[in-house]
């Protein structure tokens, strides 16, 4: 019998992995000779007090949780999509064609084009290897990270190519038309007469529909009788089997909708941010992607969070690197220990909780 209440799994157990995780980050930081409060400090000021921080924070945040909700709908079907980031490469290319090729009046269109393009690209990539996962038996697992390799080399091969201007030495597409270019938090705190805010900060109006992301990705699971075959599938494959549930179809749309996620992360770095595509602009995003769907327990909000925590890592760890003597390589360690224990150590937080509501329970 499961004594510990659901908030307690949701809140507490994600949360006595994050402090262990910081434990033992201070510790390294000492290691090396420098403060663990004043590192803090200083990720905290170079965050949360500056509005230029909040700006990169929330466009780091904006592509977790496109690729945390990738997945995590996976998850819920059993499903590791490891291919994340060949999903948002394919987003990226369908995002530049609509952007170069289509004559858009205004971005609120271009926008709704390019992220229509975004999701067909990432989906296709994605049901690809759910094809061979759902008729062919091949692991889901090896066939996704395959795919991120063959990915990197079909945008590679665009961007030399086809797409790349004439004369221009940069592996990068043509700037988009000014009409498709998107407004950032910058351009939107002016109209409201906060000229200061989020000044040269790359966040965009993709980050709103990261979070109308969120509220489909609840519902589609939730409350949609396709997430109720999701859920059961992820379960248990036979039982879900003998009810009548078809494990292709589920498996096929699944990824599907999971490499549709993962592709309009694509509308934030490359029609948002860089207004062209560009190599490497996944930023290793698609894996950090497993890590916040882990800690966010796979359900929306709990993602949201943890895209939220992982784009303060991003932004303060870029500010430690740029103030003080401890180099970036250490935030990766720090994202390395977080993913540990809301991960792979999960039980061992979860236990001792247990254990104690236990007692609660029996006293």
């Amino acid at each position: 019998m499961d004594v510990m209440p659901k908030w307690a799994d949701v809140v507490l157990v994600p949360l006595f992995s994050l402090l262990l995780a910081a434990f033992l980050s201070a510790l390294l930081i000492l290691a090396i000779g420098e403060s663990p409060s004043e590192a803090l400090s200083l990720m905290v000021q170079g965050t949360l007090l500056r509005s230029a921080g909040w700006g990169y924070m929330l466009y780091y945040t904006t592509n977790f949780i496109f690729t945390g909700l990738a997945v995590s709908v996976a998850f819920h079907a059993s499903l590791f999509n490891i291919g994340g980031e060949g999903q948002a490469m394919m987003g990226g290319l369908g995002v530049s064609l609509v952007c170069l090729f289509i004559p858009w009046p205004h971005w609120s269109l271009a926008i709704v084009g390019a992220s229509v393009g975004a999701a067909v690209f990432g989906m296709i990539w994605a049901g690809l290897p759910a094809y061979l996962q759902a008729k062919r038996g091949s692991h889901i697992v090896i066939t996704t990270i395959m795919f991120n390799f063959i990915a990197a080399g079909v945008l590679n091969f665009f961007l030399v190519g086809a797409l790349k201007p004439k004369g221009s030495m940069d592996p990068a597409t043509a700037n988009f038309p000014a009409s498709t270019h998107l407004p950032t938090f910058e351009d939107m705190a002016q109209l409201v007469g906060f000229e200061k805010m989020f000044r040269s900060a790359p966040a965009n109006v993709s980050f709103f529909i990261a979070l109308l992301a969120c509220v489909a990705v609840w519902y589609l699971i939730w409350r949609s009788p396709l997430g109720y075959e999701i859920r059961a599938l992820g379960k248990s494959g036979p039982a879900a089997r003998y009810a009548g549930i078809g494990s292709v179809k589920v498996i096929m749309i699944t990824m599907m909708i999971s490499g549709a996620l993962c592709g309009l992360m694509a509308i934030n770095t490359t029609q948002g941010e860089s207004e062209r595509l560009i190599l490497n602009f996944t930023e290793g995003a698609g894996f950090i992607g497993i890590a916040v769907a882990l800690m966010g327990r796979s359900h929306p909000l709990g993602v949201l969070l943890a895209a939220l925590l992982f784009g303060f890592l991003y932004q303060g760890g870029a500010e430690l690197a740029l103030w003080t003597k401890i180099p970036r390589e250490l935030i990766i360690v720090i994202q390395a220990l977080v993913i540990l224990f809301t991960g792979a150590l999960t039980m061992m937080v979860r236990a001792p909780l247990e254990r104690l509501f236990l007692m609660a329970w029996r006293g």
